[in-house]
């Protein structure tokens, strides 16, 4: 079954992440070992199908093997690190809308889930969830099926993940004013915000939480406290405007919400191994180096 689905991610994937004319779906390529990615994920569910691949959130580890799948529940700041390649994933962008929808046609809204949420969880493929995820990625095949299928296929593969040990994470997550739920609600507003000078007892009553319940709660989905993960947010944003280069490193410091110069390049240099001004260098030439050579 996994073989099916590696044959079909390698007939549409011809980069190392690929959006695709299925809604929702996305797919990942990677034949050699690369560097660690520092990336911001989103709600998502991701199916591997060959490679390993690991990610680091603050302090929590979770690796996803051949056969099986990583839940992500909220947008997190992750360092992803392939640790065996080649690497071949389908991604399904999570939608509240059809989820709720399902739940309410199976009548399982008020069933128990996890008090304390999770941001990130990898679990086991099973078989039938494997075949769903294949015949979704090869609609890519037969384009003129995928208005008609996609949808129904994707409902098969969220009521299958319903039925999997992902299901009580599911359920958390579509449930209007649960733990998980709040969590991801605080992600959504300090990304907003992320430039601004933010304090704990302003995050926490957007969460309509405690701040020792925040950072309680915050810290057992994502690894980190929430301001910790402002600042994470704060360096990728400040890392992705160096690469363009359209600004000194002074000059992003201060957008990206540093007072202090100093502070910035301290803590760049602590994320990301270099100074702000070498570490865009070494970035640029590395793509530079993978545009001559081809993906």
């Amino acid at each position: 079954m996994l073989d099916r689905l590696v044959a079909a991610v390698d007939r549409h994937c011809l980069a190392p992440g690929t959006d695709t004319a299925v809604p929702r779906l996305s797919l990942a390529s990677v034949d050699e070992p690369v560097d660690p990615a520092h990336l911001l994920y989103e709600p998502m569910i991701c199916f591997v199908g060959s490679g390993t691949k690991r990610t680091t959130s603050g302090e929590l580890i979770r690796v996803a093997r051949p056969g099986e799948m990583l839940l992500t529940t909220i947008d997190l700041p992750v360092t992803a690190d392939l640790e065996q390649v080649p690497y071949r994933s389908a991604s399904l962008h999570l939608d509240g809308e059809p989820l709720t929808e399902l739940l309410l046609e199976l009548d399982e809204t008020g069933q128990s889930a996890p008090s304390t949420p999770a941001a990130q969880v990898a679990a086991p493929m099973p078989p039938e969830l494997a075949d769903a995820v294949t015949r979704w990625v090869e609609l890519l095949d037969t384009p003129e099926d995928i208005r008609p299928l996609a949808a129904r296929i994707e409902t098969e593969i969220l009521y299958r993940l319903l039925r999997s040990s992902l299901g009580p994470v599911l359920r958390q997550w579509s449930l209007a004013d649960s733990t998980a739920t709040r969590v991801r609600e605080v992600t959504r507003w300090i990304r907003a915000r992320y430039a601004e000078p933010l304090g704990v007892d302003e995050i926490a009553a957007v969460a309509h939480m405690s701040p020792a319940g925040l950072h309680r709660h915050f810290k057992a989905a994502t690894g980190m406290s929430p301001l910790r993960y402002q600042k994470h947010l704060r360096l990728q944003e400040a890392r992705r405007l160096l690469l363009a280069g359209d600004a000194s490193a002074a000059q992003i410091a201060q957008a990206v919400g540093y007072v202090s110069p100093t502070q910035f390049n301290r803590e760049y240099r602590a994320a990301y191994g270099l100074p702000p001004v070498q570490d865009a260098a070494r970035l640029r030439a590395r793509l530079t180096r993978t545009a001559t050579t081809g993906p």
